[in-house]
């Protein structure tokens, strides 16, 4: 696949259909795989690479480089093409300046599940018949598959692509999937179990911010955690009410539009479950108004930017599955 790409972004180069393009290179670990703009034939052989850690969502970035002069190559998993649509919706993101070429999505690994194994010193990854060969400083490690994938590829939605100018293989359909599964787990739980469990989650936070920065639905001009005059201007939590305020106000404001991605988890250096408030949001707006998945299309409205004369009464409390 990685081979497919690079000859298909040195295409578009060549003959001018695009002047940069936009994917992934390797940092310092085999793992750590990060997005990067490409300007040259050169630069994507000898930095290019797509494998089983690309699993960052790019779309975000489109909403500076898509603003730039030229058209910009954009490589979309499914996934991915979800939070690009939105974004088109929200005006955010000029379409016509991005030339999208859908590839295949996951499942992506993750490297903090492969080091809870105790397999430290990783140099490289080799997936063999979903056993994974991993290469170390201290020899060989192997382990299932199936065991180190990343939580949103776990539970992944679909395998459709939403939007795109050609593809690169198959398209896929979307999914029965089973996201909502610990989202009922946590409501079944008593109102003290559920308090306590988003306690022991968000103490964890250190406000780096690393949550909005790469959520594509976090697009505003000037994030009001930016304001100096709000009394929260990127600090680390003074109490539980400041620790608990910055994430439950951030799931507020992307209610409707999250596309559940699952990128805030995946950068968070805590390993806070960010994705189970957006999930939960995104469960109860089916409930209340009907299914809708953020993204699918870019001309419908969204529940909460829309009324109808039998939108659930917010001023009720709401028996759900009555008339």
């Amino acid at each position: 696949m990685q081979e497919a790409m690079i000859n298909k972004a040195k295409q578009l180069l060549a003959d001018g259909t695009v002047n940069r393009v936009i994917g992934w290179k390797r940092g310092e670990f085999a793992y750590d795989i990060t997005p990067a703009v490409f300007e040259s034939a050169e630069e994507l052989d000898s930095e290019f690479v797509y494998d089983d850690f690309t699993s960052a969502n790019v779309s975000k970035y489109l909403v500076k480089e898509c603003k730039k002069e030229g058209r910009i190559l954009a490589f979309l998993k499914p996934c991915d093409t979800y939070s690009f649509n939105q974004l088109i919706k929200e005006h955010r993101v000029v379409r016509e300046n991005v030339y999208i070429v859908g590839i295949p999505g996951g499942p992506k690994l993750d490297a903090e599940k492969i080091k809870a194994k105790g397999i430290t010193g990783i140099l490289g990854v080799k997936n063999e018949n979903y056993t994974l060969k991993i290469d170390t400083v201290y020899g060989e490690e192997t382990m299932p598959f199936y065991e180190a994938i990343l939580d949103k590829c776990a539970s992944c939605k679909s395998k459709k692509h939403v939007v795109y100018d050609e593809l690169i293989g198959e398209d896929g359909d979307v999914l029965d999937s089973n996201r909502f599964d610990m989202v009922e787990k946590l409501e079944n739980m008593s109102a003290q179990e559920r308090y306590d469990f988003w306690r022991e989650q968000l103490s964890k936070c250190i406000r780096c911010n690393a949550c909005r920065n790469v959520c594509p639905a976090c697009t505003c001009e000037k994030c009001v955690f930016d304001n100096p005059n709000s009394g929260v201007e990127n600090k680390a939590p003074a109490d539980s009410f400041e620790e608990n305020m910055f994430h439950i106000i951030r799931a507020f404001h992307v209610a409707g539009r999250c596309t559940d991605c699952g990128e805030c988890s995946r950068v968070c250096p805590q390993n806070i479950p960010l994705h189970l408030l957006n999930r939960k949001f995104i469960k109860d707006i089916n409930s209340l108004y009907g299914e809708y998945q953020a993204g699918e299309d870019t001309t419908s409205r969204a529940p909460l930017n829309d009324y109808n004369k039998d939108d659930c009464e917010a001023s009720i409390v709401h028996e759900r599955g009555v008339e």
